[in-house]
């Protein structure tokens, strides 16, 4: 899928089409463990709200004429448990879609990772963060998330026409390097710059070449401040 220009990006009146990179909804992770790919991890009690949350967002938009096409998430429970209350509300069935993963780490199942890293057994891990040698190249995730992307998109014109609108529920940071790839901006950052919250919404504004525009939305910023944050979880 191609960028375009710094300049062009920019929302025509109708996009060929809209898709909507939604985060997860906050886990339940007393240990505060870097969960990654590991299984057993789901929503809390106020993740489950969150995904209630963002259910109605989606409703509401559909109410106002913009209704979602067509519904896909990642494999991994958390993104599994925040997307089934959109399909219920929206009557749609989900596709399950490996190519959103959360990124490979190898820093995957340690607690308290700042203090982890310490340790000198982890430091070759951290020669090159740009790439990042701890774990998934970021070139990689953008990729497969653009990948992704093309195709739900490509099938939700195809049956339903331009303006046609998609869901995706993936993980914090293939969605952030997708975004920072679309803006033209390095891949490299601090995790705590993310401006990907629990729930937020990503939407990458598709047309006839490529991506034109990206537009960012938290419809449950008055829950954040209750949610236990981890960077890069």
């Amino acid at each position: 899928m191609q960028r375009r220009d710094t300049k062009d990006l920019r929302r025509s009146a109708q996009s060929v089409s809209t898709v909507h990179l939604v985060r997860h909804g906050e886990v339940h992770n007393p240990q505060r463990v870097l969960y990654g790919r590991l299984p057993g991890f789901g929503l809390s009690d106020l993740g489950h709200q969150m995904a209630q949350g963002i259910a109605e967002h989606f409703h509401d938009r559909a109410e106002a004429g913009r209704p979602v096409h067509l519904l896909a998430a990642s494999p991994l429970q958390r993104a599994q448990e925040t997307v089934a209350p959109i399909a219920e509300r929206l009557g749609l069935p989900v596709t399950v879609e490996e190519r959103v993963l959360e990124a490979e780490n190898a820093f995957e199942g340690l607690s308290e990772v700042k203090r982890q890293l310490r340790n000198p057994r982890w430091w070759p891990l951290l020669v090159n963060p740009m790439r990042p040698s701890w774990g998934e190249p970021y070139k990689s995730q953008v990729s497969r998330v653009l990948a992704a992307v093309k195709d739900l998109s490509d099938q939700a014109v195809a049956a339903h026409g331009e303006g046609a609108e998609v869901v995706i529920v993936a993980h914090q940071l293939p969605i952030w390097v997708t975004r920072l790839w679309a803006e033209d901006r390095p891949l490299w950052h601090d995790p705590r710059d993310r401006e990907c919250s629990l729930t937020s919404v990503t939407s990458l504004h598709l047309g006839h070449d490529g991506v034109e525009s990206v537009s960012y939305a938290e419809p449950n910023r008055e829950l954040l401040k209750d949610a236990a944050n981890l960077p890069g979880a």
